[in-house]
């Protein structure tokens, strides 16, 4: 036998068929089987190129043994054999996936010929599923833009990591794009195909969340007039992203790691295990360490969830991908509004590559979105402006005491407000926004808390 030649598999009754191409074609590998269950075990075997399959056997017919081979995952091109009259019976083959089929007696040439049309055949199909997954995968970066060396070190985490099956944690301030990364690695999974399931643990109320996440049983609790099944059920086969999971109430956290550790949880009020398939991915802005510190955090689901750590800069540290997001973002609300904004004149680029950006990648976002809604490219510096001020006021506090206002009420004043537009603002992202959620967060009332955005000029 030549090295690298191709396998071809007979499966057929008559063992004449196999002796004669054996000698006809001597650049093939000839196996043979005898019967469709004989067949299927060389197949799982001898991993053979081509299969060429007899429909008229004793026992388990070619029909049959053709919907057992189509069924497995990476399945070989498969020829039918028939006798002349069986129109019906290679009809039906064609439908379940036979690549071709030969009219019993046949010419090896003939036969050859055919054979090398299948393999080609064959090569082109893996070659377009390649290039269609390359395409697939170049999409899922559209969102995550950047080539500094730090993010050019996340992508090549995301893609080691992406495809197996351990828990994630991201780690990074808010804004930075957690959820992008999360999204990335189920999309390049073997999950991609399956849901993805997103839970903000910080936005759902605690005495909601264990039935948001686990479901409950009809009778559970007063309201309770139906099962329902949690979030983890409809993530089954899937990815569950836990954003701000650093907010998990302690009591859940072991529920958290019974699904971790033994892929099964019990819905609320009720006494039957249901297990699930799951991968995890987190993400959280806080410290984790100082919640474990606290002991707000358990030590065995922390490392857990700490199988890798994903962690994402914040945008003062990669200003280098400042004018990449900037085109991304122009480019993204030109189309959604309709609009032919033009690129940023060179001192308004250089004024947002020199800025501090506390809201990172969602803040520079927000900033474009409204300069292209608004047409005014002015609005830029008005912004940074009022931010850069408030940013200097910060360092006040740093300044010798006969440097500063020396009058204590306008002192603790400024204070506060500064103080209550950073938690709002820090709330209102959490939430993406929702801000009935927020409100409920803060513990105001909802025309509170529109009155506080409109006073500190907050926009999303």
């Amino acid at each position: 036998m030549g090295k690298g030649k191709l396998k071809l598999l007979v499966i057929d009754d008559d063992p004449k068929v196999s002796i004669i191409l054996t000698e006809g074609l001597k650049d093939y590998e000839i196996l043979s089987a005898r019967s469709g269950s004989e067949g299927l075990e060389l197949i799982e075997q001898g991993k053979p190129d081509l299969v060429l399959l007899d429909i008229k056997m004793p026992g388990m017919d070619g029909l049959e043994v053709l919907d057992k081979i189509k069924k497995k995952q990476s399945s070989p091109e498969v020829i039918m054999l028939s006798g002349h009259g069986e129109t019906q019976n290679v009809v039906i083959s064609i439908k379940k996936g036979a690549a071709e089929f030969i009219n019993k007696p046949f010419d090896v040439k003939e036969l050859e010929i055919h054979l090398q049309k299948v393999l080609e055949k064959g090569r082109l199909e893996k070659r377009l599923s390649q290039l269609t997954e390359e395409i697939k995968r170049k999409k899922h970066y559209d969102k995550f833009v950047g080539d500094s060396p730090n993010m050019l070190e996340v992508k090549a985490l995301i893609e080691q990591v992406a495809d197996s099956e351990l828990t994630v944690l991201i780690r990074g301030e808010s804004g930075t794009g957690k959820e992008i990364v999360a999204r990335m690695i189920h999309s390049l999974s073997s999950r991609k195909d399956e849901s993805f399931t997103k839970v903000n643990c910080a936005a759902i109320p605690r005495d909601l969340l264990e039935a948001e996440l686990f479901g409950y049983e009809k009778g559970a609790f007063t309201g309770a007039h139906k099962t329902k099944p949690g979030r983890f059920e409809a993530a089954n086969k899937g990815t569950m992203f836990l954003d701000e999971i650093g907010d998990l109430p302690l009591e859940l956290q072991s529920k958290l790691l019974q699904v971790l550790e033994q892929h099964e949880f019990v819905r609320v009020g009720g006494i039957k295990n249901i297990k699930v398939d799951v991968r995890i991915v987190c993400a959280t802005n806080r410290n984790l360490d100082e919640a474990l510190k606290q002991k707000i955090l358990r030590d065995d689901l922390f490392y857990r969830l700490n199988e890798i750590t994903i962690n994402l800069p914040p945008l003062r540290e990669r200003k280098e991908d400042i004018p990449l997001l900037v085109e991304f973002f122009l480019n993204k609300y030109n189309e959604h509004y309709k609009k032919k904004f033009e690129p940023f004149s060179s001192p308004t680029l250089k004024r947002l590559e020199e800025f501090h950006w506390p809201g990172n990648v969602r803040q520079l976002e927000n900033l474009i979105k409204q300069m292209v809604v608004r047409n005014d490219e002015n609005i830029i510096s008005q912004i940074l402006s009022e931010d850069t001020e408030e940013h200097s006021s910060e360092d006040e506090e740093s300044k010798p005491s006969f440097e500063k206002d020396l009058s204590l009420k306008k002192r603790v004043s400024q204070t506060v407000a500064h103080q209550e537009k950073r938690l709002i603002s820090e709330v209102l992202n959490r939430t993406n926004w929702n801000r009935r959620k927020a409100a409920k967060l803060l513990e105001i009332s909802y025309r509170s808390l529109l009155y506080k955005i409109k006073e500190y000029k907050l926009d999303q």
